[in-house]
């Protein structure tokens, strides 16, 4: 285990990064080289794709919940169709975004082959960005760190208080529990397939999935810079991770693609609640419209570009013009599509306007940031948030779940403290309980504890648990806590 990294200097941080290196295609096994006579044609980023689609991991996502879980609607968005957006939208954006590069010769070494680079690893990055997400959404991971806030101080090795053996960073991994950086942990360690690599991705790839570059000791929610929102990787992950920021050399930085990676999730999950919240019966057309009407319509030099409640009532007028059964719904869909054609337009801006500050790693807010989009999106957000997420039917929904993850944290976690060590310590309870644990799971913990401390073993177990934890879908989940309750 290593220690975090200080901060970089302000002088080493305005040093623009370079897109060859950005766009790594070193791999942790591999070079990611071409061999001479290949009959493989595929970029190194086109074979991640093929990866990523062929792995358990995003099949799973067919069932984990994105906002309403375990809901038996065709309709309904899972954690796999939201990727699947995510990726599609995350292209999109790279398309543009990357022509703008080329037309206003924004990188003077930035190519063509660049442009389809960057779409290909923004296509597999929308693809993975959730997918150490844990079962019944974000809500999951809220109910992972309470978990460990309300345990780990209680939580007895060897006589000794867990808090007191292990470090302060070890720590902090648990209260900061986090998908995005379960995510790295899962793509580059725990698909131990062929070897102790997992996927075995590119390292460009790895680093645009990284939304937050600091360790846990490195949070500061307040501080303005949304690089240190939350996690991004755990002390397990952090000599791999800056073994690719090196790579790619990014240093402490975001990568650039990163910041268009998240613009394709905000647009993603904010139309979506919105629609899904509509389907669902959260929101109806005269509700939304309302709390459109608080937006001005949006101009430039005296012109509307965009009216959002004005286009929503021009749709709603050609649905009744079409003679469609259900104009409501009809001027709704219609309107997610075109202000998701808006807001991408928008993130566009956003990019290429900031381009010099984006790649000597001072940008410091999202690409919406002082765009015509930024009170959209804020609103979006809200709506979702009052009419949807602070409901009686998600509150209770969310209760379930809490309990169902409080009761597989303290079985597991009970099961594990003492796993490895001696066989004795384990109870016939425990030695069922870790049986249940995948075996790649157990695999990649025996590898990487090798030659570790007893804390390093012991953290690395707690690892195991939440690891484990993760890769169970919302079904999977709850018919394993009705299992071991013995709930008929």
């Amino acid at each position: 285990m290593t220690t975090s990294r200080p901060f970089i200097s302000i002088k080493e941080r305005k040093r623009t990064v370079n897109w060859e290196q950005l766009l790594s295609p070193k791999r942790s096994r591999g070079s990611g080289q071409r061999h001479p006579g290949s009959s493989d044609l595929r970029s190194e980023f086109e074979k991640d794709y093929h990866r990523i689609i062929g792995s358990a991991s995003f099949r799973r996502l067919q069932d984990k919940t994105q906002v309403f879980p375990l809901d038996k609607s065709d309709f309904i968005r899972t954690r796999l169709t939201h990727s699947l957006e995510v990726s599609s939208l995350a292209k999109s954006l790279g398309q543009n975004i990357g022509e703008n590069i080329l037309t206003y010769k924004k990188g003077p070494s930035f190519t063509p082959q660049m442009k389809e680079d960057i779409c290909s690893i923004l296509q597999c990055a929308g693809l993975i960005h959730d997918i150490g997400n844990p079962p019944f959404g974000h809500f999951g991971e809220v109910a992972i760190r309470e978990w460990f806030e309300r345990n780990l101080p209680r939580l007895i090795f060897r006589g000794e208080p867990v808090e007191q053996v292990m470090t302060e960073q070890m720590k902090q991994d648990f209260y900061h529990f986090e998908g995005n950086a379960q995510a790295f942990r899962l793509v580059t360690k725990l698909h131990f397939l062929v070897d102790e690599n997992g996927m075995n991705l590119t390292y460009a790839l790895l680093n645009t999935i990284v939304k937050y570059p600091v360790s846990s000791l490195g949070i500061d929610a307040d501080c303005g810079d949304i690089k240190r929102k939350k996690i991004g990787y755990y002390l397990a992950d952090e000599e791999l991770f800056h073994r690719i920021e090196r790579e790619t050399g990014t240093k402490g930085r975001r990568h650039p693609l990163t910041f268009i990676l998240e613009a394709a999730d905000d647009i993603a999950y904010k139309t979506a609640d919105i629609e899904d919240a509509f389907v669902k019966g959260f929101i109806s057309y005269h509700m939304l419209m309302e709390e459109l009407k608080k937006l001005k319509s949006i101009q430039n030099n005296n012109k509307v570009i965009f009216d959002p409640a004005g286009k929503l009532e021009e749709l709603y007028r050609r649905g009744v013009e079409k003679g469609v059964d259900h104009p409501e719904e009809y001027a709704v869909k219609n309107w997610i599509v075109r202000v998701q054609g808006f807001l991408i337009s928008c993130a566009t801006y956003g990019f290429t306007s900031n381009y010099e500050a984006i790649m000597e790693g001072s940008y410091s807010s999202d690409l919406f940031y002082h765009t015509f989009a930024e009170e959209l999106m804020e609103l979006l957000g809200d709506v979702a948030m009052r009419r949807v997420f602070s409901t009686r039917q998600i509150y209770l929904m969310e209760l379930v779940e809490a309990g169902i993850l409080d009761y597989l944290m303290d079985s597991f976690v009970r099961a594990v403290i003492h796993y490895d060590e001696d066989d004795s310590a384990l109870n016939s309870i425990d030695r069922r309980l870790v049986y249940f644990i995948s075996s790649n799971y157990k695999d990649a913990y025996h590898y990487h504890a090798r030659g570790k401390t007893d804390t390093e073993k012991l953290y690395l177990r707690l690892l195991l648990v939440t690891d484990f934890i993760c890769g169970m879908t919302d079904s999977y989940a709850k018919r394993l806590y009705q299992e071991l309750k013995a709930i008929l």
